[in-house]
């Protein structure tokens, strides 16, 4: 994603009325995209848990809306103080920009902006809510999402995308998200749940998704949305680069999908649903920060890569016991970091840069850039969340009550069920077959096969 960049007074920019509102349609996009979130994981937790994983998703909607306008938005792009954090008094409260005013650059104005990358800071965090699921009071992840933007996203977004930002300064690459959004989240979550604890029953009782029918729908709906979360992130259409990165994300999200079907098949004899929706996701985890640097071949090389390693990983966590519920560690810790890394081999320094990867000619110089951004976005995502976890769970608890958690956590934390069925019926219950399943399967293949 290109931050503020200083032009000649001959070629200062105009606002461009097309571009302005192309990045409009790609912010609203964008949050489509948290709602779509919310289907996708709703449709994976069992069925008591489903509105308040939906809730986990909406919620930050909220919060980060307005604390991106009090002051996320100058931490993370406001004028560089010590390459670590952002200010400037005109962006607190957006109350001092004016309507025509450009993003530096640019020729969409600063609201756009701010409203595009609004979008991004409010997905990130409930994209930590579905290593979650099942246990966590709602009240407490509110303010660990307050928490956890103010000191976690903002200041990485201004690191990887920020004028003065030392990730941009050192010159990694990250399009729209690899680091700032999914090893962001991906490790959050990993440092959350390490400190909350598994589910009760995790590892022995069946922990299958309730709707396969929502899963598939949200992924389609985050497909759909992250042609703006990626294709938008070069904020115009002048140059053809976005249009690269529209190819791109679709080739490799369709790589990727095919590739963790062809693994599943293989390890474990079924193509499954909740497999492709996985598969698509990981490939537009993994595109994300790489769709601007590779060809549209070396799309299918870093989906269909991903797509591997994201089905290899899910299995994880059976067998280091760590409960990530619906494998945000998974798909957009791993995504997110071979994604990342794959820039280093395959960049053609032929489109949003001239940086080529080491299959270039580029050597190592490239990859080496990439890990530190990597292992950087990483550690201090993992370190500061596992720390704002242990405190909220210190003073006000981030778990529910085993009883509540066993009986549902809908009825609990909302007071509500996510279907009713009071009113179907009629007539008498069917009566039990001996096999509810068709001849060679199990209800396993209900749920996410994985490497015990």
């Amino acid at each position: 994603m290109p931050p503020g960049i200083t032009t000649l007074a001959a070629d200062t920019p105009t606002l461009s009325a097309a571009n302005t509102g192309f990045m409009l349609i790609c912010s609203a996009l964008v949050m489509l995209m948290t709602p779509a979130l919310a289907f996708f994981y709703g449709g994976m937790v069992r069925v008591k848990s489903t509105l308040n994983m939906l809730m986990m998703s909406f919620i930050s909607l909220g919060i980060v809306t307005i604390l991106w306008v009090l002051y996320g938005f100058s931490l993370a792009f406001g004028t560089d103080i010590g390459s670590v954090l952002g200010w400037s008094p005109d962006y607190v409260g957006l109350s001092g920009i004016g309507i025509t005013q450009l993003w530096d650059g640019h020729t969409i104005p600063v609201y756009v902006f701010a409203v595009f990358q609004l979008m991004f800071a409010v997905i990130t965090p409930a994209l930590i809510s579905g290593a979650l699921a099942d246990r966590v009071k709602f009240t407490s992840w509110a303010l660990f999402i307050t928490l956890w933007v103010t000191v976690v996203y903002f200041p990485v977004a201004h690191w990887v995308w920020g004028a003065g930002g030392w990730l941009f300064e050192l010159g990694v690459i990250d399009f729209a998200g690899g680091t700032a959004v999914h090893i962001n989240a991906g490790a959050a979550a990993l440092g959350v749940i390490l400190v909350i604890g598994k589910r009760v029953g995790f590892k022995k009782d069946p922990m299958r998704p309730h709707s396969l029918p929502l899963v598939m729908l949200g992924a389609g709906l985050l497909w759909f949305g992250w042609f703006g979360f990626n294709a938008g992130s070069w904020l115009g259409n002048d140059d053809g680069v976005g249009a690269v990165m529209f190819v791109n994300t679709q080739v490799a999200t369709a790589a990727a999908m095919l590739a963790w079907l062809g693994y599943e098949k293989l390890r474990h004899g079924s193509f499954t649903t909740l497999g492709a929706a996985s598969g698509a996701v990981a490939g537009l985890v993994a595109i994300t920060p790489s769709g601007g640097a590779v060809s549209p071949l070396g799309a299918i090389a870093v989906g269909a890569i991903a797509g591997v390693l994201c089905a290899m990983a899910v299995g994880l966590k059976y067998r280091f016991g760590y409960d990530d519920s619906l494998d945000v560690v998974g798909v957009h810790l791993v995504g997110g970091v071979a994604g990342s890394l794959l820039i280093g081999f395959f960049a053609t320094g032929g489109v949003q840069s001239d940086a080529k990867g080491l299959f270039y000619g580029g050597g190592l110089d490239q990859l080496g850039k990439q890990a530190v951004g990597v292992f950087a976005v990483l550690a201090y995502s993992l370190v500061v969340s596992a720390l704002l976890a242990f405190l909220l769970d210190r003073m006000i608890g981030m778990r529910v009550d085993e009883d509540d958690e066993i009986s549902g956590i809908d009825q609990v934390e909302h007071a509500e069920t996510a279907y009713d069925f009071s009113g179907a019926g009629g007539g008498a219950a069917p009566r039990a077959t001996a096999s509810a399943t068709a001849p060679g399967t199990t209800a396993a293949t209900q749920t996410r096969k994985v490497d015990v």
